[in-house]
């Protein structure tokens, strides 16, 4: 039976493993100055992207779910030839309608997939499930990662959807904005009001630089520093005694808004490296995708890993 993991392009994963695992990238429309980009989470063309400063502030940028129909159209052609099984997981339905959209081209794949399989020689059934991954970004990475640890126990499909939607209320995601009037402006023009306006002066005003934790993409403010530099101490200080204290999966998942110079300068990785070797656990250090960096702003952190219930002071 062949397995085939579908995620969006809001998921930070590194490249190599998202090569190595063969997953497919459900892309996402991207706007920026009116000009229309796909993003299929394209090293190269992300690279292009950091260069050219169309990521920066000053520029109008918004990101679009593929229609239903679109969706449709790539899992009829891509995917149910290709495999047997097929499981999407999406970024969280709470700030995108790629969920709602996967889903409803799931119900039409479904009645219509025969045909295919038919013309491309592939016999046998397909079956397909939408998961929503309740995470963002980094989270999405972890659990996609976690995801193709249960793939390779050989669990039956009905046993794999309980694991992998239990596992997604135990993620915990930590999330640095670098400048929160950006985040207040793009949460504003969706009609999120997660953030407040009040956040955000305080951060423009004092330099504030706050490290936002929670479960999901459900999180608060848990501390709030005058500098970069120190939240990501934090932030790195938290996974490195979470790593030492034990793992619900051997992952972290790390995504920067940065060029990769700026991402071997950030204070304390190269301690999160050597901290996760010697417990066993891989760290998926990655660049963030258009989109996550589109959401949250360039110059963002967002870490994520799977653990027991806990608080983030609990490892400060």
């Amino acid at each position: 039976m062949r397995v085939g993991l579908i995620v969006d392009s809001a998921c930070d994963l590194p490249y190599e493993f998202r090569r190595k695992h063969d997953l497919f990238v459900l892309p996402i429309t991207a706007t920026i100055d009116h000009q229309t980009y796909i993003d299929e989470h394209d090293p190269v063309r992300t690279q292009e992207f950091y260069q050219s400063g169309l990521l920066q502030k000053g520029h109008h940028a918004e990101t679009q779910a593929f229609t239903a129909e679109q969706i449709h159209d790539l899992f009829m052609e891509r995917i149910v030839s290709q495999f047997d099984v097929a499981i999407c997981e999406t970024v969280t339905r709470s700030r995108s309608l790629i969920y709602q959209n996967a889903s409803a081209a799931m119900n039409t794949v479904m009645a219509q997939y025969r045909e295919v399989r038919d013309a491309a020689g592939v016999e046998g059934s397909f079956s397909m499930r939408v998961i929503d991954s309740k995470q963002i970004f980094a989270g999405q990475g972890l659990l996609a990662a976690h995801t193709l640890s249960l793939l390779d126990k050989g669990l039956s499909k009905n046993a794999l959807r309980h694991e992998v939607e239990s596992f997604t209320d135990r993620i915990y995601t930590c999330v640095i904005p670098r400048d929160l009037h950006y985040i207040r402006e793009r949460a504003r023009r969706r009609g999120d009001k997660s953030v407040s306006a009040l956040v955000a002066f305080l951060g423009r005003a004092l330099n504030i630089t706050p490290v936002i934790f929670g479960q999901g993409a459900e999180g608060q403010p848990v501390a709030k520093t005058r500098s970069f530099e120190v939240a990501v101490e934090k932030v790195i200080n938290y996974a490195i005694g979470r790593v030492e204290a034990g793992l619900l999966t051997p992952y972290v998942s790390l995504s920067c808004g940065l060029s990769w110079p700026e991402i071997e300068e950030l204070p304390g990785i190269n301690r999160l490296r050597d901290a996760c070797e010697r417990q066993g656990v891989e760290l998926l250090l990655s660049q963030m995708g258009i989109t996550s960096s589109i959401y949250l702003g360039p110059g963002s952190v967002c870490l994520a890993l799977g653990a027991e219930r806990h608080h983030f002071n609990d490892f400060q």
